[in-house]
């Protein structure tokens, strides 16, 4: 029969109003609306009886629990080894959807709306992937993209052999891989694989975005309709699209236009490639990792020594957050953090040799090996994956990964399965979060990442050798032992939301409160509900209208880069007013005609609309008010 491919895309966007957003750890960080909408999209592949499937998630991390959930309801055929779940690291979107508290701390608990969005979408992309399977061609290219990241941990970079440093001489990857699939000899999909942080919007940003890749795949599919593509990451854990080392510096200061124009470069740079058709083998094989207690083997410790990794433990370095892409808390900062360093290198370490050696020289802040004893903060047993698409390798890590780190992953592979190094990715953010892995040298340093490498100084040189069974099994066609996977209890805390709605006195929901309008803008407010009433997945806040033909054709809504929709409460106690505002950026090719805006919303009784009276657009609008 040959292959056989598909593809699909679904939404899981969360609850748009009053949840901590995950990836900034910011407590103000709270969504107050959507910018544009979260999608999945999934790959499915198959050969026979063999399959995989690949999803890219447009979330911040990827939480055990929903993969865990989704694979219970994936059709048959589809075994937890065949099946990668990978976030592309948005720090835009809604928490609240881990089993592990950390990743709860500003949501109020464990948000199961936002959760069962997730889920059920990635569910509903999954399926439609698999439906689409059809004969279909595989083309896989590399090319070179320089201009959309750079190195936010130089120092520690730095640290590493010339030999590391010299793959990487601008101190970025600036690998850009492709997965094309073609029917009949149009291309239906398209996965792409580069690594920079998507991060363009910043932490005082509330609108939910799926930032610049996000931005990259909406694009592609606008200009090539029916097309599914993704942009997923590869080892982005010290790189930023911060261009000028600061948060929201970017090619411009403009958290927007960065976010559009390092999204373009991604979606140009991959656009241009179309590469070498490639066969269609299919493998996979994955184990479970418990990184608090692995004995890693000399080969790969570096030193021809033994050394074991510890119990998680975050470094004070850990708490300032990366400077360049947003600032931690107070009181923390990269580097050495003399209180922390003290009181572990004059107290706990010389009470614990064994901490020491797998610790050290981290300022131990967060033992979260011991506080997981009486309640999950974090994983211990992780997840490590390698798939095989044809030529290429893809390593499913749950971590964010240095570029160095991630040579040496890719290194590892290649060597056993004799594959092009260049063909080997490590594609973190897959299928679990158990936060950095840096190399050990770069460990050393205790910036940002290596203080949030938990499981210490050879936490690397384990997956490597977790890596390496791996490869070494697909090579010889052999099983590999799946591990224990990680207990995943209920959560304890679970966020509730309080009060009901009411309109505005004197109004009704729904109701027009004022329309205005510049030469590039249209901005109407309503009077809103929560939009926790109703989530709307699949569906819209929003709508742009046309009038066409006596009737009106919806031209833009809340998944479109040229609307916001924003909630605002007015008032307090149990039953609070709301605001609605949603603004449309006329796109410059926007034809002339009659137009109108449209809200969508929710009560505890049932949904209502809100529509704007008729407008005129012409190509020189005048600047006035409706």
């Amino acid at each position: 029969m040959g292959l056989l491919a598909g593809c699909g895309v679904a939404d899981i966007t969360g609850e748009a109003a009053e949840c901590g957003m995950l990836g900034y750890g910011k407590a103000q960080q709270q969504t107050s609306g959507i910018h544009t909408r979260l999608q999945a999209r999934a790959f499915a592949f198959a050969d026979g009886e063999r399959r995989l499937l690949l999803v890219v998630c447009e979330l911040p991390l990827m939480s055990a629990g929903v993969v865990r959930d989704v694979l219970g309801r994936l059709p048959g055929g589809y075994t937890e080894s065949h099946v990668m779940i990978t976030a592309t690291h948005t720090h835009c979107g809604p928490g609240g959807y881990f089993h592990h508290a950390l990743y709860n701390s500003n949501t109020g608990g464990f948000r199961e709306r936002t959760y069962g969005a997730i889920v059920d979408g990635i569910v509903e992309a999954a399926e439609a992937a698999h439906a689409d399977l059809a004969p279909a061609v595989l083309r896989l290219a590399h090319g070179e993209l320089r201009n959309a990241s750079v190195n936010r941990s130089k120092r520690a970079f730095d640290r590493n052999p010339a030999a590391d440093r010299a793959h990487f001489p601008d101190a970025v990857d600036p690998r850009t891989t492709l997965l094309r699939i073609e029917r009949e000899g149009r291309l239906t999909g398209a996965v792409n694989w580069f690594a920079t942080h998507n991060t363009s919007m910043t932490n005082t940003n509330t609108l939910i975005s799926p930032d610049n890749k996000g931005y990259a795949a909406s694009r592609w599919e606008a200009a090539d309709p029916g097309v599914v593509t993704a942009f997923a990451q590869t080892n982005a854990g010290d790189m930023s699209p911060n261009l000028r080392l600061a948060p929201g510096r970017g090619p411009t200061d403009d958290e927007f236009e960065n976010t559009r124009l390092i999204g373009t470069r991604q979606y140009e740079a991959a656009a241009a490639l179309y590469g070498d058709e490639i066969p269609g083998v299919l493998d996979a094989r994955l184990t479970h990792v418990d990184l608090s207690r692995t004995t890693v083997r000399p080969e790969f410790t570096g030193d021809g020594r033994t050394h074991r990794t510890s119990a998680p433990v975050a470094g004070a370095a850990a708490f300032a957050g990366a400077w360049v892409d947003g600032p931690g808390f107070r009181g923390f900062r990269p580097g050495r953090n003399p209180l922390w360093d003290a009181l572990s290198h004059r107290v706990v370490y010389p009470l614990a040799p064994r901490l020491r050696d797998a610790q050290a020289p981290k300022g131990l802040c967060l033992p979260a090996g011991p506080v997981n004893r009486l309640h999950p903060v974090v994983q211990e047993r992780l997840p490590v994956q390698l798939l095989r698409i044809g030529p290429l390798y893809l390593i499913g890590l749950p971590a964010e990964i240095t570029i160095v780190a991630g040579l040496r992953l890719r290194r590892t592979v290649a060597s056993i399965v004799g594959a092009q190094p260049a063909n080997v990715l490590a594609v973190g953010y897959s299928n679990a979060y158990a936060h950095y892995v840096t190399t050990p040298e770069e460990y050393d340093a205790q910036e940002y990442e290596g203080g949030s490498t938990l499981f210490g100084r050879w936490e690397l040189p384990a997956l490597c050798q977790s890596a390496a069974g791996l490869a070494r099994a697909m090579r010889d066609g052999t099983p590999v032992e799946r591990g224990t996977p990680e207990r995943l209890r209920p959560p304890r805390a679970r966020h509730r939301r309080r009060g009901t709605d009411a309109p505005h006195p004197g109004r009704d929901f729904g109701d027009v409160l004022s329309v205005a309008r510049t030469d590039t803008r249209v901005t109407a407010r309503f009077v809103g509900a929560h939009p926790g009433n109703d989530l709307r997945r699949g569906d819209t806040y929003l709508a742009v209208e046309r009038e066409e033909g006596g009737g009106w054709t919806r031209v833009a809504d809340d998944g479109d880069w040229s609307t916001t929709f924003r909630w605002k409460a007015v008032g307090t106690g149990a039953a609070r007013a709301s605001t609605v505002t949603i603004t449309w950026d006329v796109p410059p090719e926007t034809p002339p005609g009659a137009y109108r805006i449209r809200y969508f919303g929710d009560t505890a009784y049932g949904p209502f609309t809100g529509t704007t009276t008729p407008f005129a657009w012409n190509r020189t609008p005048r600047n006035d008010r409706l």
